[in-house]
Parts: C-alpha cells; sequence; structure tokens
C-alpha cells in the first residue's frame, strides 16, 4: 500500500507512504448512499484510535449508482460540514472498471490479497492494512464502523 500515490481532496500529490507504521482502514465512499451516514462511525473511529497510530482515508468514488456525482469541493464540504469529518479525504477515484485506480487494482487483487481480494461490489467497502502495508481484514458496506468486528481487527492490528 505504501507505494502509492493519489491526490488528496485538495488536489495535491498524498503519498500513501506516509502512513508506514500505521494501521489504515481505506474506504471507498459516496455521499448520496444509503450507507452515507457510517461517516459518523468512521469519524468515532478515527477519533477513537488515532493517538494509537491509526488512519482512516477516504476515496469518494462514483462508480455506484451516481452516488458521489459531486466535485473534490462539493464531497470535501458535504463531509467537514455534515459529519465533521476530519480524516484524510482524497480526490475522487474510480475503485472498479476499466479506469480503476492502481490502489484499488492491488487492494481488490486476489492474488496480492487472496482473503480480501475481490472486485469492490459497492460504496463505503473497508480493507484494513497493517503497519507494514499488507491488507488484513476486509469489510463489506454492511459491516458498520462501530462493529465489534471492526473494533476487534484494529485493536488486533496495533497490537
Amino acid at each position: 500500500m505504501h507505494d502509492f500515490t493519489l491526490n488528496s481532496i485538495e488536489g495535491k500529490p498524498a503519498p500513501l507512504s506516509a502512513y508506514q507504521g500505521k494501521v489504515v482502514l481505506i474506504v471507498n465512499v459516496a455521499s448520496r448512499c444509503g450507507f452515507t451516514p457510517q461517516y459518523a462511525g468512521l469519524e468515532a473511529l478515527y477519533e477513537k484510535y488515532k493517538d494509537r497510530g491509526f488512519a482512516i482515508l477516504g476515496f469518494p468514488a462514483n462508480n455506484f449508482g451516481g452516488q458521489e456525482p459531486g466535485t473534490n469541493e462539493e464531497i470535501k464540504t458535504f463531509c467537514s460540514t455534515k459529519y465533521n469529518v476530519t480524516f484524510p479525504m482524497y480526490s475522487k477515484i474510480s475503485v472498479k472498471g476499466d479506469d480503476q485506480a492502481p490502489l484499488y487494482q492491488y487492494l481488490t487483487d486476489k492474488q496480492a490479497n487472496p482473503a480480501t481480494g475481490g472486485e469492490v461490489q459497492w460504496n463505503f467497502t473497508k480493507f484494513l492494512v497493517d503497519k507494514s502495508g499488507k491488507v488484513v481484514a476486509r469489510f463489506e458496506p454492511k459491516v458498520t464502523p462501530d462493529s465489534p468486528d471492526v473494533a476487534g481487527a484494529i485493536e488486533k492490528a496495533l497490537r
């Protein structure tokens, strides 16, 4: 994971190498999805664990039902005003298809990540990456950020 550089929501290059030694939850997000209220739970998780070497990275994607139609600026404003998001957000990307971002090619690669690979099916799919950059867990959209499974996996990765 640490080999990738994507643009921040402000459009500036933001290398994922900045997260070496941290546990990271990577989430493809959307502003107009039934799962959008998960932003509140993601922010709560971030607040709970950020001082222990944990980060959440939000990647807006418009791959599912046109549920992220806005510009990066509109997405940033929505996230900060509606959900008080303070975790890092990135520029809109594609998480599947011919224009899939290289980060998501890696995350979904079944050879690189046999236990967690496979195409992203919907918004708010969560990939947990350990301190060394290895994907250690995947949570489908219906698994909420406040789920004991998510907290347990984060706690284990932080040890």
